[in-house]
């Protein structure tokens, strides 16, 4: 994964021996934070004289983090207990913390995150243990409950998928570092990943997780217009139309739900940068659990068809282009490896018909990320413009709606020819 331009240009500037992630971080991500990639091994094969100041910041003292409430210089003493911890069940690291090097990541909309490299007792220089800590942003309650974040995280450490907790404190936690590479948005399209993504889908949708099995997307997007409503101006309020929005997931409920869907955990937020692979075993892992719940998996599967219109990385990380939504073709591939992973060959019908459902389920999703994009403007801080993401995904909503739904009677479209055509003779997008 690409540094964006602006952290690329900084690391040749020279910085202060420790500065803020506000300073350093002009994220490309909106929704997501990377472990490791290409241009991490970058910044630790040529640091700078600066970017080694940074990393080692003397050190862990020095973290100058503003987030939660944190004090310059100041370092949470419920985090250097939790770190003090490991360092006595593992028994072979350095004691002096000051030895640690603090590498900020990638940025998020939700988090701070950065890598710490812990120097092993006689390993050498360059013999370290890895692991990560992750700071939690605020407003975040607003978006889903942290308490079920966290047990969803542990539940999922203990199926042995996505990194293990190793210790948790008031503002954060510290996880396992996975080592492996996050996905790029060209990753997406790569045949050979894409099938490997559809089958970890699979296995992700087959887990056994505690607490409601209910699908709750419905309520939870009556819940973010609420919200959308209480923080809009009159102005936004009117221009996106979020009076009739009640009505609009109202009668996707009712229409798209009709039937039997199959339910299973979703991730829900399945975009290029949650998702991993190890480039030697060619295993693939899904991180960052925020909205994971149980729902409909045809709108799993449609969030991650939508995430293909975006690249957060790009110079416009915000703009979406909806012509690279997957056509016919490439769906029909997905779905059909989607379901041969669990050992059965599905027939052509059943493909049909999941596909068809994942093309209805996309007006859920512009809808929820829509409402997502309008209370984020009001709520973070970031560089992102959240208003004109929510702009792009709600336009993009109400031009499919007629051709997914015939009208408000909400009479389902039900086939699709081989060039991704809808059967009323127009074009789908994204």
């Amino acid at each position: 994964m690409r540094f964006s331009p602006t952290w690329l240009s900084m690391i040749g500037q020279s910085l202060p021996p420790c500065v803020t992630v506000s300073q350093l971080f002009r994220t490309r991500n909106p929704r997501g934070w990377n472990y490791a990639g290409s241009s991490l091994i970058y910044l630790l094969s040529k640091p700078s004289r600066a970017s080694r100041n940074l990393c080692s910041c003397e050190l862990l003292d020095q973290m100058a983090i503003k987030t939660n409430g944190f004090i310059d210089g100041i370092f949470p003493e419920e985090l250097r207990r939790v770190l003090q911890s490991l360092a006595m069940e593992w028994g072979d690291v350095v004691e002096d913390m000051k030895a640690l090097q603090v590498i900020p990541m990638k940025g998020a909309m939700t988090n701070e995150v950065y890598q710490v490299n812990w120097p092993t007792k006689g390993g050498g220089e360059g013999i370290n243990r890895k692991l990560l800590i992750r700071i939690y942003g605020e407003g975040v309650d607003l978006f889903f409950n942290r308490d079920d974040e966290v047990r969803t995280f542990e539940c999922m450490s203990n199926h042995g998928q996505g990194p293990r907790l190793l210790g948790r404190f008031p503002e954060g936690r510290v996880e396992e570092f996975i080592h492996a590479r996050t996905l790029s948005a060209a990753d997406l399209r790569d045949p050979e990943i894409s099938a490997l993504i559809a089958a970890k889908m699979r296995e992700f949708h087959n887990l056994e997780m505690p607490g409601s099995k209910t699908v709750s997307v419905w309520n939870k997007m009556r819940d973010l217009l609420g919200e959308a409503k209480s923080l809009c101006t009159v102005r936004d309020a009117k221009e996106f139309r979020l009076d009739v929005f009640e009505d609009e997931i109202n009668m996707l409920e009712k229409e798209i739900s009709k039937g039997r869907h199959e339910t299973g955990f979703c991730h829900n937020d399945l975009q290029y940068g949650n998702v991993m692979i190890d480039e030697e075993t060619k295993a693939i892992t899904l991180i960052d659990y925020e909205y994971a719940s149980y729902n409909h998996i045809a709108y799993d599967l449609a969030n991650h068809f939508c995430e293909m219109a975006a690249n957060y990385h790009s110079d416009t990380p915000h703009i979406l282009d909806f012509d690279k939504y997957p056509g016919h073709e490439e769906r029909c591939r997905f779905v059909r490896a989607y379901l041969s992973s669990s050992g059965e060959k599905p027939t052509e019908d059943e493909v049909l018909l999941l596909v068809q459902a994942v093309e209805n389920y996309k007006l859920a999703n512009h809808l929820f990320w829509g409402l997502w994009g309008i209370i984020s403007r009001y709520v973070n801080q970031i560089d992102f413009d959240y208003l004109e993401y929510a702009r792009q995904r709600l336009q993009q909503y109400w031009k499919i709606k007629p051709m997914l739904l015939l009208g408000s009677s909400g009479v389902v479209v039900n086939s699709c020819d081989s060039n991704g055509y809808a059967g009323v003779g127009t074009r789908e997008g994204a």
